[in-house]
């Protein structure tokens, strides 16, 4: 008897929790737009810690720098002062210098925005393309 062939299991994203502060507002109230995109940077940064991978570190030890090279934000409700999001970040493609990951924003059970990011990996000194240093490698398999 064949069994069907399965697919690998989507693995879970990360989440990390934000609070919306009044800086964070706009004069309607609600959370300018570019902010999300800080807290989706808040969100990457603390996935990568939880893999023990700290930028600065990554820098004077490798000379590698990720820069953002592409965004796509869509936005679905309002976020308001003092709300508590939960930032998801999800890993969905890599290269051998470049990585593209998908972030959501959420109030409890509410999608407010959700974004796909692409990651780019290049020299601190050139800023030349370079491929991701070995500390990274089992995280982008």
């Amino acid at each position: 008897m064949q069994h069907p062939a399965q697919s690998p299991p989507v693995p879970a994203p990360f989440r990390h929790t934000v609070r919306v502060y009044w800086e964070d507002t706009d004069a309607g109230g609600v959370v300018f737009y570019a902010n999300y995109l800080k807290f989706f940077e808040r969100a990457r940064t603390e996935w990568l810690r939880a893999f023990g991978v700290e930028q600065q570190s990554l820098r004077e030890r490798s000379g590698a720098l990720f820069v953002v090279s592409q965004t796509a934000v869509r936005y679905l409700r309002p976020a308001r002062l003092d709300d508590l999001l939960e930032v998801s970040v999800l890993l969905r493609d890599t290269g051998r210098a470049s990585m593209t990951i998908e972030q959501q924003a959420w109030r409890g059970a509410e999608l407010l925005a959700e974004g796909e990011i692409r990651i780019g990996c290049v020299d601190a000194v050139t800023f030349r393309p370079r491929r991701f240093p070995a500390p990274l490698q089992p995280l982008l398999q």
